[in-house]
């Protein structure tokens, strides 16, 4: 149990403030063969997912928090995601689980004001796609 629930606080924390590394740590629990592959990919997800719903909600209420030294995310990166997102639209959160740009664009989806179910569909179809494509390349 404490692999499933690791594995869950990684993905979390990988999708939000920490540079965190999920992909490796589900490869690694993969490649043992030890630990049933849906229940590892269906932990990695919904950490990652609840991490990305934690981005929504900042952005949401980024104002109050921006000027806090645990805020996540630099000026620079919040201008150049809002960027990419005014020119994608909600679209582009088919990619919240990719490096660097992901954990930015589920924050501006937030001060986007994008509905939350929209939201919870995009995001979360992209990230199980990617740990389950992760599961068939180890």
């Amino acid at each position: 149990m404490f692999t499933y629930l690791s594995l869950f606080i990684v993905s979390f924390l990988a999708a939000t403030i920490l540079p965190f590394s999920s992909e490796a740590i589900l490869a690694t629990y993969l490649l043992s063969e030890t630990y049933n592959k849906f229940l590892l990919i269906f932990f990695a997800s919904f950490g990652n997912i609840l991490g990305s719903i934690f981005n929504w909600f900042l952005g949401i209420y980024f104002l109050k928090f921006q000027d806090k030294k645990w805020f996540p995310f630099t000026n620079t990166q919040i201008d150049r995601s809002s960027r990419w997102f005014i020119k994608y639209g909600k679209w582009s959160l088919l990619f919240a689980w990719v490096p660097i740009i992901g954990d930015p664009i589920t924050f501006i989806a937030g001060t986007m004001r994008i509905k939350f179910l929209i939201f919870l569909l995009l995001v979360s179809f992209g990230k199980i796609m990617r740990y389950f494509f992760i599961s068939l390349l180890v």
